[in-house]
This record gives C-alpha cells, sequence and structure tokens, in this order.
C-alpha cells in the first residue's frame, strides 16, 4: 500500500498525519509515536500500549537462544 500524502509543519511545530494515512492504520487521537531518524527523514512509528502486547511471548523459552557470540 503506497499512499504519497503531505502535511505542513506549522508555526508551532505541528503535523497533522492525513486522513488517508490515519484510516488505513486505524490511528485515533490519543495515540503515541515515536521518531527514529532514518537517513534525511524520520520513521513514525506508533507505541502499542502494554495491553496489547501481553501473551505476545507465549511459549518463548529462556533455554537455547543465540547471542551475538554464538551466530554462524
Amino acid at each position: 500500500m503506497i499512499m504519497a500524502e503531505t502535511a505542513t509543519l506549522s508555526s508551532n511545530f505541528q503535523i497533522s498525519i492525513p486522513k488517508a494515512i490515519r484510516a488505513a492504520h486505524h490511528w485515533e487521537a490519543g495515540l503515541t509515536f515515536a521518531f527514529i531518524p532514518k537517513g534525511t527523514g524520520v520513521l513514525l512509528v506508533p507505541i502499542p500500549e502494554k495491553q496489547s502486547l501481553r501473551g505476545l511471548a507465549k511459549g518463548a523459552s529462556p533455554e537455547d537462544f543465540r547471542d551475538r557470540s554464538n551466530r554462524a
């Protein structure tokens, strides 16, 4: 899904996310975002609420994992 949308930085340094983008991602008011520097731009990523992460690692075992020292 490629959408070319634009927004203008206001004098208060605010940007409104275009409606088509908000609707496509189901973003609602009050959602918190992280700004991640990426080359000459910025990646905008929504931060999930804790309750939505519940059970994400269900069944994961801390045993038998690989770390940087034993990667092939």
